[in-house]
């Protein structure tokens, strides 16, 4: 049985990097497992909620990575996982967990996929969403008040001091390692054509 490709789609938050994924996922439709690094955020059960309100989720440390990273072993060997869920809204992992079944192509989403060597030498391909920051503090901006219960000052003050110097610290780097840059994330449909032509290749060769 032939081994499971991993396409990494990273890039800034709001950058449009999970529409790219979407777009490939359509394409592809029972061939893909999509997982996304926010899935991955830490269980934060055993602190207080005045303390996981302040967790830095732009950061590194925030992230699961030995669990993603396994995950992603067992499902280059054709075996099952239970994603985890992450509660937004109590900043920490929920109870629940979703199945994913191994598939062809698997779809890595994250603002910090390409920040770490251990999940990048599992890629095969290595896509950066790359949108100006004006756009994506907007985009930020509509789905934290929109679907996190955010409000308008708390997302302004975070992108300030957390985002913005996360961003440019730990994100922006990481556009090094891409085989790919996307401008403009989804609505670039020359270059998302392109990214999936080349998996077609890749599918049709192994």
């Amino acid at each position: 049985m032939k081994r499971p490709i991993i396409i990494g789609v990273a890039g800034g938050s709001g950058s449009g990097k999970t529409t790219v994924a979407r777009n490939i996922c359509e394409r592809f439709s029972d061939s893909v497992a999509l997982i996304e690094q926010d899935a991955y955020y830490k269980d934060q059960s055993h602190l207080p909620l005045e303390e996981r309100i302040h967790t830095n989720y732009d950061h590194p440390f925030a992230f699961d990575t030995e669990l993603l990273i396994s995950h992603l072993q067992q499902l280059l060997k054709r075996i099952p996982i239970q994603k985890p869920v992450y509660d937004y809204t109590l900043h920490t992992r929920a109870d629940r967990r979703i199945p994913v079944e191994p598939k062809d192509v698997i779809i890595l989403e994250g603002i910090l996929i390409l920040e770490d060597e251990r999940l990048r030498e599992l890629m095969d391909i290595k896509v950066f969403v790359d949108t100006d920051a004006d756009v994506r503090i907007l985009r930020r901006l509509e789905r934290d008040v929109k679907n996190r219960g955010r409000t308008l000052d708390s997302v302004i003050q975070q992108y300030l001091t957390v985002v913005r110097p996360m961003h440019l610290q730990f994100i922006e780097p990481g556009k090094r390692y891409a085989d790919l840059i996307i401008p403009e994330g989804g609505y670039n449909q020359v270059a998302v054509g392109l990214l999936i032509n080349q998996i077609q290749t890749i599918l049709a060769e192994s």
